[in-house]
Parts: structure tokens; C-alpha cells; sequence
């Protein structure tokens, strides 16, 4: 396929990645803002918890994948890894429209928010830094792929261990 070629493929998708990049973080902090008086049957943080746990550890395997030449396998773990991603995100709105917030109460408050909130951040920016990056796999478009992998991946990586983290530091107190 030619550059020019490549670039019009991925140009194709740009309003696609820029109306996902907005309207998911938007939608998740509309639907914070509902709540739905059902009990759901399982206790949904340790589980999103240990998906995130999963997709930081699919994200590490499919950088060895590719570091070792295996591009279908590393392929198909990356779209585990954003399967893994949207059921983790499903999870969590349908957790905080059905339950109360739970506040943190230990005595290592300031470092929580500050992963807290980096966390939050991140997986905002995240969104549009996954969508290019496969973007431009599915385009063929490897060499700028391998550019904004660079930068994609320990983004990734944090926003999954960082959601952890959160959870573990903030699990004493639910109720």
C-alpha cells in the first residue's frame, strides 16, 4: 500500500476516533449522574478490578508477542485487551449507577487521589491514543503504528495497573 494511501485510510477514521474520544467520557460522566434502584446480583468492583489486572498483563504479552515477530498473536491480544477494556468500562458505569460512591478513609489520602486522579485523567486521554493506534494497525499503516504504540502502551499500562491499585486502597471500605 502506498503513503498516500495509508494516510487517506486513516484519515477516514479520524472523525470516528475524535466523536468516541468525546462521547465516551462524556456518556460515562452523564450516566454517573443516574442512578437505577436495582440490586445487582454480584459485587461488581472486584471483578472490573481483576479485569484491569488482566488487561495490564494482556498488554505486557502482546508487546512480547510483537517484540518477538508474532504479529497475529499480538493482534489478537490486543483485541482481547480492548474487549477486556469496554466490558471493564461497562462494569464500572453499571456498578456507579446502581450503588453509592464509596469514599476512601485511610490515612495515605493524598497519595489515593493523586493515583486517583491521574487514573481518571489518563483513561480519558487514553481513549483516542488506543483508537489511532489500532487504527493505523488495521490500515496497515505500521511504521506510524509503531510510533504511537510507543506512547499508547504505557499509557494503557498505567490506566489498568492504576485501576488496581485504586481498587486495593479503596476496597477496606465499601459497605
Amino acid at each position: 500500500m502506498k503513503e498516500q494511501d495509508k494516510i487517506l485510510d486513516d484519515k477516514k477514521y479520524n472523525k470516528l476516533i475524535v466523536a468516541l474520544s468525546i462521547i465516551i467520557p462524556v456518556a460515562v460522566a452523564a450516566l454517573f449522574g443516574i442512578k437505577i434502584d436495582i440490586e445487582l446480583p454480584v459485587f461488581l468492583p472486584p471483578i472490573y478490578a481483576t479485569i484491569n489486572g488482566i488487561t495490564a498483563l494482556v498488554l505486557i504479552l502482546a508487546v512480547f508477542q510483537i517484540k518477538k515477530g508474532n504479529r497475529k498473536f499480538h493482534e489478537r491480544l490486543m483485541k482481547f485487551a480492548i474487549i477486556l477494556s469496554v466490558l471493564f468500562l461497562t462494569m464500572y458505569i453499571l456498578y456507579h449507577m446502581t450503588s453509592n460512591s464509596t469514599s476512601y478513609q485511610g490515612e495515605y489520602r493524598s497519595i489515593y487521589f493523586f493515583i486517583l486522579l491521574s487514573h481518571i485523567i489518563l483513561s480519558v486521554a487514553v481513549i483516542p491514543f488506543v483508537l489511532i493506534t489500532y487504527v493505523r494497525a488495521i490500515t496497515n499503516n505500521f511504521e506510524k503504528h509503531k510510533k504511537i504504540a510507543k506512547i499508547t502502551f504505557p499509557l494503557w499500562l498505567y490506566v489498568a495497573v492504576t485501576g488496581v491499585v485504586v481498587y486495593i486502597m479503596i476496597s477496606p471500605y465499601y459497605v
